[in-house]
């Protein structure tokens, strides 16, 4: 089994913290597949980042409305690149690991089989708000989901087949814009899955108490005590956290290592004890062993 993380990337085409994925993924490298989606193959200047985009053919027009055109292609590609792909983390170009790479491979392991997908009803208005165009949809069909998650196969065929025969019906969604922050949560309903398919949790941990604007949570920028004081409580209370966004190229690396390689060292080490002895990987080969540090 594999955890394909699907980023979507767009603007000047970076990763903000591409050392920091890099050197985060290299220790899982066996259960992780990169793919990139982007506007203008030009842009990227980064070679890592080259040798993992998806094909043009398998490029859309999308904006910051209407970005599900992404979400799909990404799913399928992956899909079809490596049928052991079996979950599908939605991730941007400011989005950061911020647990260890040990305790990705535990969660992974033990919830291969379930989506992470925070999800609630709509909480605005939706006679005079049309983002999802939620209005014209049954009242059992007006939700929200969180935009950045985490899917398993079963899902995202789900996704596939529902955005393939269902077509009026993604029109009207997707028509509406903002259509990613409803659309999954729409089809794990329709499909009988929010109650035992999809554990309802934040994945991907993001401020909303201080937004840069309407529409975009706080930018990580800084690395000050409020910063630290948000990640250090989401860490605490969020069980499911893998990730962390919006991530600014000026935020501390030495800050996001200290998360990553250091303050979950000694709860770590508690994991490997729980992990199914199955999927505790020991290579030993002439004597060398296999360290997920």
């Amino acid at each position: 089994m594999k955890v394909a993380l699907c980023f979507i990337i767009s603007y000047e085409h970076i990763l903000n913290k591409e050392e920091i994925w890099k050197e985060w993924i290299e220790p899982n490298k066996d259960i992780i597949n990169v793919y990139f989606y982007y506007k203008d193959l030009k842009k990227i200047k980064s070679d890592w980042i080259m040798n993992h985009t998806i094909p043009p053919e398998c490029i859309y027009e999308t904006s910051y409305f209407h970005v599900i055109p992404a979400y799909l292609s990404l799913m399928n590609f992956a899909m079809k690149h490596d049928i052991n792909n079996q979950w599908f983390s939605i991730l941007t170009d400011s989005c950061c690991p911020i647990i260890s790479p040990r305790k990705f491979r535990y969660l992974f392991y033990n919830y291969y089989n379930k989506s992470i997908l925070s999800w609630k009803k709509a909480w605005w208005n939706v006679d005079y708000h049309k983002r999802a165009n939620l209005a014209l949809l049954p009242e059992e069909f007006r939700l929200a989901n969180d935009p950045w998650f985490v899917m398993k196969r079963e899902n995202v065929l789900q996704c596939l087949h529902f955005a393939n025969v269902q077509q009026k019906t993604m029109q009207t969604i997707c028509s509406g814009g903002l259509a990613n922050e409803s659309l999954f949560a729409i089809i794990m309903y329709a499909n009988r899955q929010l109650k035992d398919g999809v554990v309802c949790a934040v994945s991907h941990t993001t401020d909303w108490s201080r937004r840069t604007s309407s529409t975009s949570p706080h930018l990580f920028k800084e690395g000050n005590e409020t910063d630290i004081q948000f990640i250090n409580k989401s860490l605490e209370i969020d069980k499911y956290v893998m990730f962390i966004r919006k991530v600014a190229p000026e935020f501390p690396d030495t800050l996001l290592r200290e998360y990553i390689y250091k303050k979950s060292k000694e709860a770590d080490d508690k994991l490997i004890v729980a992990m199914p002895f199955s999927f505790i990987i020991l290579k030993i080969k002439k004597c060398v062993y296999f360290s997920l540090y």
